[in-house]
């Protein structure tokens, strides 16, 4: 949309045997953290790219989100629009980790809000990301909704529903951590895996939780490249622990999963990195298969 046409190319071409150069990568990068803001919604995009004005892109999230607001007195023969306004923010403050029911801020029975959650979900403007055993394919063969995560459909209308500072995003130096504080991160990896997917069938999303007395293990996102079962593990910067994944590949018995974070293409060891700018390119099957190790 901003014109960067040789950039994009660049980045589809990309592999983590052929990394992009350090330049092209920072301005990916930036790039990447002006999405994080704006979001993908078309009136939004096309108000950035006309004048650059980010305070007034700020304002057309609000008008759209107070929209969407105004839309669910629509559906209030099934559930009160009270009811699902409160879960839709909470979809938005729940971020990381498994979505409850009793975290909601609002009065009503548990029926209730999961009717208007399945009403968020059909209408598109939130994901769920279901636990699955992982055990062999299709992932969805094996699932458990007691075990779902949920991510808003926009990183734009999530950072403006947090009210989380733009200046967290758009310093080059800024930690990226600070921002995933409402889980931006995964969210905004969860909407490419379906944005690289057909529109004609959007792609299901998956995680694996592994829950015992005396620790846990989770992996954000499980998917299927090709005949493969591969894990993702999104990270925020450019480090952090991968204790989750390696259980899951030890004991799924995979030679190796996806890590992607701020790093540019490379591969280590058993782990394949691919940076949060380049999501679609996981599928493209460019790269080798790193071998067991």
């Amino acid at each position: 949309a901003t014109g960067q046409d040789m950039l994009a190319e660049a980045i589809s071409q990309a592999t983590t045997l052929a990394p992009l150069p350090e330049p092209l990568h920072f301005q990916a990068v930036k790039m990447l953290r002006l999405f994080l803001v704006i979001g993908g919604m078309p009136a939004v995009v096309a108000a950035y790219c006309k004048g650059g004005d980010i305070l007034r892109c700020q304002r057309l999230l609000v008008e759209l989100i107070r929209s969407f607001r105004d839309d669910f007195a629509k559906y209030r023969k099934r559930v009160p629009q009270v009811r699902i306004d409160a879960v839709f923010r909470s979809v938005a403050e729940q971020g990381l980790g498994k979505f409850v029911y009793s975290k909601v801020d609002t009065d009503g029975n548990s029926e209730q809000l999961r009717t208007a959650l399945e009403t968020l979900i059909m209408a598109g403007l939130v994901y769920p990301v279901t636990h699955t055993a992982a055990n062999g394919i299709p992932l969805g063969a094996e699932i458990n909704e007691k075990y779902r995560r949920m991510i808003m459909m926009d990183t734009g209308m999530l950072q403006c529903m947090l009210g989380l500072d733009l200046t967290d995003f758009l310093r080059p130096d800024a930690d990226m951590n600070v921002v995933n504080r409402g889980a931006v991160a995964e969210a905004f990896v969860g909407i490419e895996l379906v944005k690289s997917s057909s529109c004609f069938m959007p792609r299901e999303l998956y995680c694996w939780h592994k829950e015992k007395t005396s620790s846990n293990a989770e992996v954000d996102y499980v998917v299927q490249i090709g005949g493969e079962i591969h894990p993702i593990e999104v990270k925020a910067g450019t480090s952090g622990s991968m204790q989750s994944m390696r259980v899951f590949l030890q004991q799924k018995n995979i030679p190796w999963g996806i890590r992607t974070s701020l790093e540019n293409f490379c591969q280590y060891n058993d782990i394949k990195v691919y940076p949060l700018y380049a999501i679609a390119n996981i599928f493209k099957g460019k790269d080798i298969s790193i071998p067991s190790v």
